[in-house]
């Protein structure tokens, strides 16, 4: 049974969200103006959202350019924790609260941002997952091993990736999806770095210097 293409709609929103969390962020978090980053992201969505789905069909061109955009994130989040550590580190810091909102922030866009990853990367993105033939996975679902547990036809989508995502940013390693592939074990290893540094050392300081 050839599967439906899926949405592009949760990726889009995806990348939104990001956008918004970054605009949250303290300027001395982020590189340049703080609405940059929206914008860069904002603008390439308005084309890709005329196509309301992933066909196998579609341009290569698009696939680069939401792996760009994904890429861009994912360098500013980064960036962002990398300079969040930095001033706890190195300066006299006396709003933890600040600290605490926007580690909330980073962490959440890791969450996303992988589940973005995870999305595009497994059985070479969903245009050609769309595309009905069976690719080799780069993330093995529960499912999978027990297709008696999943409807007929069965295919993960964005939400399944993104609960991956959250999985693995709050536990720092593989839940019920396992990583088969070098990418993908990298994808997750990235992951849980971001996010143990994050929660580990960030929220740890900014909750002992919360006034």
């Amino acid at each position: 049974m050839t599967p439906r293409p899926e949405p592009r709609w949760p990726a889009s929103l995806a990348l939104l969200a990001c956008a918004g969390l970054y605009l949250i962020l303290p300027n001395r978090l982020t590189v340049g103006p703080s609405w940059l980053l929206p914008i860069l992201i904002a603008l390439p969505l308005i084309p890709l959202s005329a196509r309301r789905h992933r066909h196998p069909d579609e341009s290569p061109h698009i696939r680069r350019i939401t792996l760009t955009l994904i890429g861009l994130v994912t360098l500013a989040n980064i960036t962002s924790m990398a300079l969040l550590v930095h001033h706890l580190l190195s300066a006299q810091v006396t709003h933890g609260r600040n600290l605490i909102y926007a580690a909330v922030a980073v962490w959440l866009t890791n969450v996303i941002v992988y589940g973005l990853w995870f999305w595009e990367i497994d059985r070479g993105g969903p245009h050609l997952r769309a595309g009905g033939p069976e690719l080799l996975p780069d993330i093995q679902f529960p499912q999978m091993e027990n297709p008696q547990f999943a409807p007929k036809g069965w295919r993960p989508r964005f939400t399944d990736y993104l609960y991956t995502s959250f999985a693995n940013g709050t536990s720092f390693a593989p839940a019920d999806a396992m990583p088969l592939t070098l990418k993908a074990k990298t994808l997750f290893l990235t992951e849980s770095i971001v996010s143990l540094v994050t929660i580990a050392i960030v929220a740890a300081r900014a909750v002992n210097i919360l006034k």
